[in-house]
């Protein structure tokens, strides 16, 4: 059998033994008119092409690299199970799969999803049987409908300025669990840094005693239990040892939860996360945020890294250039990358791909919510996360405003869900309700970039923003530039295709210098929480990246180091 690409658990956070990874290479149809449904694919017997799941047709670790307009798609492969399979209850899980979804099980519907961010399991355990069965899947995308959230996938024919390569399909880990009829169906975890504790709210299937475990490092350090005849369940677990999670150290704890014969291993982190005038507090103390801007793209498997060792490099890299988090952009990314932020105390913003979407139509709210819900639900428990961002940017759409009800619809229900964690309505524009200002200035002038920002750091002026006829900064408010720079650097000067913001430096000595002055101006700044800088990597044709889009350094790394690991005013 060929070895399965990405065969690694695609969620540590919640990981059972009994679970078989569905990735590797399945029959495939394009579905040009749509019409596949009509005709009976999910019947289909002979299949002429095939892929290399979980990686889209559009990329090259797929086999099959088709890059034009693709309105649908099927997949298909065949599952055998044996009767001590059957014997409880069978999850089908899908990683992500853009964006509207039907799955059908040995020729029947089992179900279906929309959005192509976020994860969705369907119980299908009454469609299967002992021996050979039949899975198949359809998906449809169209990146030109203005109620689909889409990100930063291209709307013309090729890639061009800040938009990429399109994804259809599946593109993250396909996988079976096999679970008891009574089991944990999915878990929140509150730690309490000041008591030591964590707090876990468990939905469970069935009745039956929950036991939770956690240790450190191989020792125990708390447990307890809890009856319930179902639904939800809450416990506390004091800890005998304290370790908090923080930047640059991801302290976890492991934990084990059993529920009658169901066993599930997890993880917390030990962190609180609070805003306290223009500071930004992890555990109680002030920590600028040194962030690079993250889109999550790969040359040869677009959304999805080609393998784990990958998504672990993208934060290596970062943090070797001196930045402790990211903003994760226009992207959800998927939970393995999440885990190596935990494990590494990588900070993250979280991100809904918002772009794409009509914001001014009555029908956005629809179109977004359920799967902003369904993304912070999926990645509540990360330590790594610090934020939500459900928007990006939102510019007026074909000349109408922004519904601004819909943003403040979105705030709003993102702090009832969590309210540990602050939350900004929209990163740039325009803002509606926000924990936190935030803009993003692209001048590439170093002089008239601090002048920008002069009389707001001394407090001798307001801080002046570009759309203030839009959006109003509220004096006190915790501020931070979350886009700057962009500085265009190509492998050859004469690259005619490279993008970025501004005219590019001439000279490796001409970036450095506007590099480092501009981000001493926010560093220097005693009333700025942090940055986030453009970009971590090359994007395609945008090549303003630290690193090239094939993750070589484009400069000594060392010097990125230097200039942003220099203390913050904010941080004395």
């Amino acid at each position: 059998m060929a070895e399965i690409r990405r065969a690694e658990h695609p969620f540590p956070q919640f990981q059972r033994e009994s679970w078989r990874n569905l990735n590797g290479t399945w029959d495939f149809a394009f579905d040009m008119n749509k019409s596949g449904l009509e005709k009976d694919y999910q019947n289909r017997e002979q299949w002429e092409e095939s892929i290399v799941v979980p990686f889209c047709p559009q990329s090259r670790l797929s086999g099959i690299g088709y890059r034009d307009f693709i309105p649908a798609v099927w997949y298909h492969r065949t599952l055998v199970l044996s009767e001590k399979e059957l014997l409880g209850r069978v999850i089908l899980h899908f990683g992500a799969v853009d964006y509207r979804c039907r799955v059908f099980v040995n020729g029947e519907k089992a179900g279906e999803h929309q959005g192509g961010y976020v994860s969705f399991a369907l119980e299908v355990t009454s469609f299967l049987h002992p021996g050979e069965n039949h899975l198949t899947v359809y998906a449809e995308d169209d990146e030109r409908d203005p109620l689909q959230p889409t990100g930063k996938q291209s709307d013309r024919y090729a890639s061009y300025g800040c938009f990429y390569t399109r994804t259809i399909g599946i593109w993250q880990t396909v996988w079976l669990e096999f679970v008891p009829e009574a089991y944990v169906e999915s878990v929140r975890y509150f730690p309490n840094i000041e008591e030591s504790t964590v707090t876990v709210e468990a939905k469970v299937r069935g009745a039956g005693t929950l036991c939770v475990e956690a240790s450190f490092e191989g020792r125990l350090c708390g447990k307890a239990r809890a009856k319930t005849q179902g639904g939800v369940v809450c416990l506390t677990l004091p800890l005998s040892e304290t370790h908090l999670w923080e930047p640059g150290a991801g302290r976890l704890y492991d934990l084990r939860l059993s529920f009658g014969e169901d066993q599930v291993n997890s993880y917390f982190g030990l962190r609180e996360v609070r805003l306290d005038g223009y500071r930004f507090l992890v555990n109680g103390r002030p920590v600028f945020q040194r962030l690079v801007l993250d889109q999550g793209f790969y040359s040869d498997g677009i959304y999805t890294a080609p393998d784990d060792e990958a998504l672990a490099n993208d934060i290596r890299l970062s943090m070797a250039a001196g930045f402790n988090g990211a903003r994760l952009h226009q992207k959800v990314f998927e939970p393995r990358f999440l885990y190596h932020c935990d494990r590494m105390g990588y900070l993250v913003w979280g991100e809904m791909a918002s772009w794409g979407l009509d914001i001014s139509s009555q029908g956005a709210l629809e179109a977004f919510l359920p799967e902003w819900m369904q993304a912070m639900e999926r990645d509540f428990n990360h330590p790594a996360i610090i934020g939500w961002c459900p928007f990006n940017e939102t510019w007026d759409y074909e000349g109408r405003r922004q519904l601004d009800s819909l943003l403040r619809t979105v705030y709003r229900l993102t702090k009832q869900w969590d309210p540990t964690r602050p939350c900004i309505d929209t990163s740039g524009n325009f803002h509606v309700e926000t924990d936190i200002f935030d803009v993003h200035d692209y001048e590439q002038d170093p002089e008239k970039f601090a002048e920008t920002y002069r009389p707001f750091s001394e407090g001798t002026g307001p801080f002046y923003d570009r759309f203030e006829e839009r959006q109003q900064y509220r004096e006190g408010m915790p501020m931070f530039v979350s886009e700057y720079g962009g500085i265009k650097w190509a492998k050859e000067s004469s690259d005619k295709t490279a993008w970025g913001y501004g005219d590019g430096p001439k000279t490796i000595e001409e970036y450095q210098e506007r590099y480092e002055k501009l981000t001493n101006a926010l560093l220097g700044n005693p009333r700025m929480l942090g940055f986030c800088y453009t970009q971590l990597t090359d994007v395609e044709q945008e090549q303003n990246g630290v690193y090239y889009y094939d993750r070589t350094p484009k400069m000594d790394v060392e010097f990125f180091r230097r200039v942003n690991s220099r203390k913050a005013a904010i941080e004395d």
